[in-house]
């Protein structure tokens, strides 16, 4: 049985029932009737996921029906059926809310596909709003675990600015936790209770990214087979977050200043002018500063992106905040793990401080997993914990350079020890060992050539 609950409005008696039969048929919940007066009691009585209405009834206007139909139920899809020469009339509805259109006589293996999809939104609406209150509590600013006091100022700057709608751009190492900042931002914002989407611009190739983020309308290259939803269009009245913003190529920038700017966009292969309000948050751990300079990304973008800038402290420079965050990540992990982890020796503490962390919180955070995983006791020993954290090497190459050595031949060669772990601890499994790093697998690609290390 499909979840959708369908009210259908055509006054059409023939294609309403061969419609109803087939969705019926289907496994779908179906009304059926004629008139737009029927139509709105059943709405008031009842909760519907989908209004399927015609927009050629006689005396009836479409926008107004579908504008009084979202005013029920804000969170139902509408779906207008249009005949020859109300095609104009259903753009306009879509424009106004409506969510697509379809020509009569309706294809009914397109219908439910069209359905399939807003089943899928429809059920991603609901578990956001069963989990909305769960990640408001989750992200308070005062559950983030810190004590010193660049964090403190940090999260200071993120409190006063959450409540604008100010494009916000996080900036810091991999693994400094800008994710989680953006989050707390959208979490403690009016759009709190809207759409958070996140897009990786790292991971996605220049051909597949600005289909990602505009959407694209069928036809519009090989493959696009349907319409699709961007995430800008996702996000609307919302907050997009577009990690890794400093790899989006020179052809995305142009348009995604022009968002910025005008707050519209088309659809790749589309002409029609798609209006958004999108709250954006941006990170990203390269210089782009220097990246102006070389030609790699645009000055005006940066501009537009670099509103309220907020700089992520590495760990190795607050080490003051390592134990709350030991403290957390062992209760975090103890829970998932079903293991009652009382804390950490002495020595083993000593060593946590030590590290200097070029994976920043995240690699403390996979540190504490792998070790509550692998004890055998309550308590984390040195026994749980890396090798490469136990030599020392680490900390002193990184404090003082070998004396025959540069500082970045030297900090080259921690780099490489701490990728090489990380690989074996994945299994030579790339994408695993990038996540454990807290880098992105082209990121670490890059990085196994540049030290010619034999991909696993």
């Amino acid at each position: 049985m499909q979840d959708a609950r369908i009210l259908i409005m055509d006054d059409e008696a023939q294609e309403r029932s061969r419609i109803e039969s087939f969705l019926k048929q289907k496994g779908y919940e179906v009304t059926a009737l004629a008139s737009v007066s029927g139509a709105m009691t059943a709405m008031q009585r009842e909760r519907y996921d989908v209004f399927l209405t015609d927009c050629n009834i006689p005396g009836v206007d479409a926008l107004q029906t579908s504008g009084e139909a979202r005013k029920i139920n804000p969170d139902m899809a509408v779906i207008i059926m249009t005949s020859f020469g109300t095609i104009e009339t259903a753009v306009k509805a879509i424009r106004a809310g409506a969510y697509d259109y379809l020509p009569k006589p309706i294809d009914l293996e397109q219908l439910v596909v069209l359905i399939g999809r807003i089943s899928e939104r429809q059920n991603l609406l609901r578990e956001n709003a069963q989990l909305r209150e769960q990640l408001v509590e989750r992200y308070k600013f005062d559950e983030i675990a810190s004590t010193s006091h660049a964090m403190e100022e940090v999260m200071n700057l993120v409190g006063r600015v959450a409540a604008s709608n100010a494009t916000v751009l996080l900036r810091g190492e991999s693994g400094t936790g800008k994710e989680l900042i953006a989050k707390a931002i959208h979490y403690h914002s009016p759009r709190a209770s809207r759409p958070l989407i996140k897009v990786n611009c790292a991971a996605l190739p220049e051909t597949l990214l600005e289909s990602e983020l505009f959407g694209h309308e069928k036809g519009a290259f090989t493959g696009a087979t349907s319409r699709r939803i961007g995430r800008f269009e996702a996000a609307d009245t919302g907050t997009l977050f577009l990690d890794e913003i400093g790899d989006i190529p020179p052809s995305v920038q142009v348009k995604l200043l022009r968002v910025l700017q005008e707050k519209e966009f088309e659809r790749i292969g589309g002409n029609e002018t798609i209006k958004v309000d999108v709250r954006l948050v941006a990170a990203t751990n390269r210089d782009l500063e220097k990246a102006m300079k070389d030609g790699s990304f645009r000055e005006d973008l940066y501009y537009r992106l670099n509103v309220v800038a907020v700089v992520l402290p590495p760990l190795r420079e607050r080490k003051e905040d390592i134990p709350a965050l030991m403290e957390h990540f062992l209760r975090k992990y103890g829970r998932e793990n079903k293991k009652n982890i009382a804390g950490v020796t002495a020595e083993t503490r000593d060593l946590l401080m030590r590290y200097s962390y070029p994976g920043n919180v995240r690699e403390l955070e996979n540190i504490i997993e792998r070790a509550v995983v692998l004890t055998k006791g309550e308590t984390i020993t040195s026994a749980d914990i890396p090798l490469h954290l136990k030599s020392g090497e680490s900390e002193e190459k990184i404090c003082v350079a070998k004396r025959d050595g540069s500082l970045t031949d030297t900090l080259d060669t921690v780099e490489r020890g701490i990728i090489m772990e990380a690989l074996k601890s994945a299994g030579g499994v790339q994408t695993r060992a990038a996540e454990k790093l807290g880098i992105s697998e082209r990121v670490l690609r890059y990085k196994l050539k540049k030290f010619k290390i034999k991909e696993q």
